[in-house]
């Protein structure tokens, strides 16, 4: 650019329309120093010349009774006495606008002001200024003058500073003061200012005033809010700038972490503040320029330490890569990667360049890992189910482990992603920094649905032989083992027998379940996270060609019972589901039909039909009655032996040599008798036809029975007024009662008293039901005590007597014959 022409001041040129032309408003004679007045005398004055026109000035020095005047329409200052001024001496002060009219001193000759009367400022003025704000630059510094009790005196020597501005090409130089200056603000060479010019009435020389400071407005993003202050991060240097709330100019409760603004700076207490901040539109302020071209690098520093903590350098990340100048270093922040998922030495990312404009230095963003470092690395990549998910972190179920792992939603290789239950997954796993003990996954991939498979499955068909069924409904058992939901195969494979677990779900067919005995084909399933193995895919072949079994019902409990097989030696269990009907229509020493089959640890009865009396091979009786002892119950009895049939000796005496029969439940003649060791019994002896076995039947117990009143009935059970133990009425429950009677409180039965083998206790069973409900005990003995005296009362009128009028039946009772 040309150098402007610079011309020294105070010679503008006339057509500048900043500069007003200064006429003398009188003609005429001069006096001295000062402008053509007319003076004549005023009597009665201590002034003998006196001006007739009335002036404007400013109070320009004040001192113990008098002052000096400076003019405003000439150049003049004019002494005048405090007894001059019409008004409060005390309230006057340096800079007042005053009007008068100038006099002689009588004794010196000299001009004074006289008649000094204070006016309004506004309209008194010595400066005439330019119409409009010019713009210009401070070349020189003004510097504080003390004047103490004077306005003038001011000259180039006394601290004005010099402000210079451009006019049709040429450049001026204006001089200022301090006291010119809004706002107190102290200028310093270079600042950008705007001014009005004032040209001096009195002699024309012109001077900038008003000057205020163009204060430039900058941008920045809110970095960080407090609760009445925050900071601001500058667009045009690499620091923060402080703000107060109050000078935010919308709505400060808007304003939020990452907005546009732009601002003017000021200096309070010596620091630089933000101030008229106001808000501007998203994606105004740009820090920096990033690049359009993608760059592949290796991690060579991570943001975190050895102690796996954040360091304090916001780029203590680096990325080395191949540049056409060779190999080169770039630094990277937390705010860098896509994602804030863990970042390891050694992985091999792509990112791109952004260049900040205010101090152009160079940084990798937009880091993101490349998938091809899971080879490169040789780093171990395993698989899993997500199966929990809480508030930010979740848990895996490991397809290669027998595990579920920790992981917290950061991970996520995709962080734009949304992880839900069952998503398969592909992670790392380290160890837990803040815990050694533990694991956590990882870099954490979603994959698509069927991707994971927690077993492998052989291609190879297999044939084998059900030996157990896996559970179907609840067992009896208290004691469950989780082995019970399984079923078990066995086959042969390179020439030896194993066997192999399945569970019900891995039927291919669920209307054809395979039953015990039955010939299946399957697979084998292997569990990749403890190679345990399992069959799957089973399909029937050919069902078992065991026959049918037959038997007796011997027990009924709830919802499941045994059955005594034809052979009357052992019992077999069944679920009341497996009988086909009502198994409320199923009574003791019923005849049934059935198949067994092979579930949980034991045996069981399936397909239980109910069969015609007579079915089942009948026994053939003995004539005659023997009478004998228990030694031994029925398993039914006391379920901690072994052995399920009860044992009768012939003769009451203690004879080991004495002849032992067996017996089961159809050989009872009350199939609800409880007949316990060293019971007295009568019975008979049979033969089974088709194992030519010999047995007891007909067992009845020679008891003594009881009788005692129902006391209460809860349900299934009840309590009689009969104490076995002390203070403890006897229990019974409803199966014990003949013949399916419903029992009543108050109703009077006979039983017989038992003692359980297990758990010592005493209990009512074989319960006969007497007579019908009587009155309770407790309602008669209440009756005993009432006594009603207010009531009718019934007096015996005559004694009763018989047809001959005597007392009583005298005639004996014979029985009686029918008449021939």
């Amino acid at each position: 650019m040309a150098t402007p022409q610079v011309k020294a001041f105070p010679s503008p040129p006339a057509h500048d329309p900043a500069i007003l032309a200064f006429e003398r408003s009188t003609a005429g004679t001069t006096n001295g120093n000062y402008g053509n007045i007319a003076v004549q005398q005023q009597p009665g004055s201590n002034n003998n010349l006196t001006s007739g026109i009335r002036e404007t000035g400013i109070v320009e020095k004040l001192l113990h009774s008098y002052g000096f005047i400076q003019c405003c329409e000439r150049d003049a200052r004019l002494f005048f006495h405090f007894s001059e001024y019409n008004g409060d001496v005390d309230n006057m002060k340096i800079g007042d606008a005053v009007e008068f009219y100038q006099s002689y001193d009588k004794r010196t000759g000299k001009p004074i002001a006289c008649g000094v009367v204070k006016s309004d400022s506004s309209e008194i003025s010595y400066e005439i200024l330019s119409a409009e704000r010019i713009n210009g630059t401070v070349a020189a510094e003004a510097k504080p003058v003390n004047r103490r009790h004077s306005l003038t005196g001011v000259g180039p020597q006394d601290g004005l500073g010099r402000v210079s501005y451009e006019n049709s090409g040429e450049w001026f130089f204006v001089p200022f003061g301090q006291e010119d200056v809004e706002d107190g603000f102290k200028l310093k060479p270079g600042d950008k200012v705007t001014f009005f010019l004032a040209t001096d009435k009195r002699n024309g020389n012109i001077r900038a005033k008003k000057i205020q400071v163009v204060q430039e407005r900058y941008q920045g993003v809110v970095c960080s809010m407090k609760d009445s202050f925050g900071f601001i991060e500058r667009a045009d240097v690499v620091r923060e700038i402080f703000f107060h709330y109050s000078e935010y100019q919308n709505d400060i409760n808007e304003l939020i972490l990452g907005d546009d603004v732009d601002f003017s700076v000021q200096i309070r207490n010596g620091k630089e503040v933000a101030v008229d901040i106001r808000h501007l539109a998203e994606g105004t302020v740009i820090f920096e320029d990033v690049s359009l071209e993608t760059t592949k690098g290796k991690i060579q520093k991570t943001l975190k330490n050895s102690h796996n903590r954040r360091q304090s350098d916001p780029l203590a990340g680096r990325i080395v890569y191949q540049a056409k100048t060779g190999s080169v270093e770039i630094p990277y922040g937390d705010k860098d990667q896509k994602g804030d998922y863990t970042l390891q030495c050694g992985d091999l990312v792509e990112f791109n360049i952004a260049t900040d404009r205010r101090d152009k230095l160079q940084r990798g963003t937009n880091i993101r890992l490349l998938e091809e470092t899971f080879k490169v690395n040789a780093e171990k990549r395993e698989y899993g189910v997500v199966v929990t998910l809480k508030e930010g972190y979740g848990f895996i179920k490991c397809a290669d482990r027998d595990a579920r792992m920790f992981f917290h939603f950061s991970e996520r290789l995709d962080p734009d992603s949304e992880i839900n239950l069952q998503d398969e997954t592909e992670f790392t796993v380290i160890q837990d920094p803040s815990s050694p003990s533990r694991h956590i996954a990882i870099r954490i991939k979603q994959l698509p649905k069927g991707t994971i498979s927690f077993e492998s499955v052989s291609k190879d068909k297999y044939i084998g032989v059900v030996e157990k069924e896996p559970a179907t409904h609840k067992s009896p058992s208290k004691n469950k083992e989780a082995n019970d939901l399984f079923g078990l195969i066995s086959y042969e494979h390179n020439g030896t027998k194993q066997t192999i677990s399945y569970l019900l779900k891995s039927i291919t067919d669920m209307r054809n379940i395979p039953k015990y005995g039955d010939k299946v084909e399957f697979h084998i399933s292997e569990v990749k996270r403890n190679s345990s193995r399992t069959a799957v895919n089973i399909r029937v072949l050919s069902r078992n060609s065991t026959p049918r079994q037959q038997g007796f019902i011997a027990t009924l409990k709830d919802n499941f019972g045994f059955i005594e097989n034809a052979e009357h030696d052992r019992e077999i269990f069944f679920h009341y589901s497996a009988v086909e009907g009502d198994p409320c229509d199923l009574d003791l020493g019923d005849e049934v039909e059935f198949v067994i089959t092979k579930k949980s640890t034991k045996v069981s009865a399936e397909n239980i039909r109910k069969l015609p009396k007579g079915t089942v091979a009948v026994v053939a009786n003995q004539p005659g009655m023997k009478r004998g002892k228990i030694i031994r119950p029925m398993r039914i009895v006391n379920p901690d032996q072994d052995e399920y049939c009860g044992i009768v000796q012939v003769g009451t005496d203690d004879d080991p040599s004495a002849e032992k029969y067996p017996y089961g439940i159809t050989s009872l003649a009350d199939k609800r008798d409880f007949l316990q060791k060293g019971d007295i019994v009568k019975f008979q002896i049979c033969t089974v036809k088709g194992t030519n076995k010999k047995m007891a039947t007909n067992v009845a117990a020679e008891r003594k029975y009881i009788r005692a009143h129902v006391d209460s009935v809860k349900g299934q059970y009840g309590f009689l007024t009969y104490e076995a133990e002390e203070s403890k009425k006897l229990f019974f429950h409803m199966t014990e009662v003949h013949d399916g009677v419903e029992l009543q409180p108050g109703d009077e039965v006979e039983f017989v008293v038992v003692q359980n083998q297990r758990n010592g206790k005493y209990s009512a069973c074989s319960l006969r039901k007497i007579c019908e409900t009587r009155r309770p005990e407790r309602l008669l003995s209440r009756l005993k005590s009432v006594s009603e005296d207010s009531g009718q009362r019934v007096t015996v009128v005559r004694q009763p007597k018989g047809p001959d009028g005597t007392k009583g039946f005298k005639q004996q009772r014979v029985k009686w014959t029918s008449p021939v």
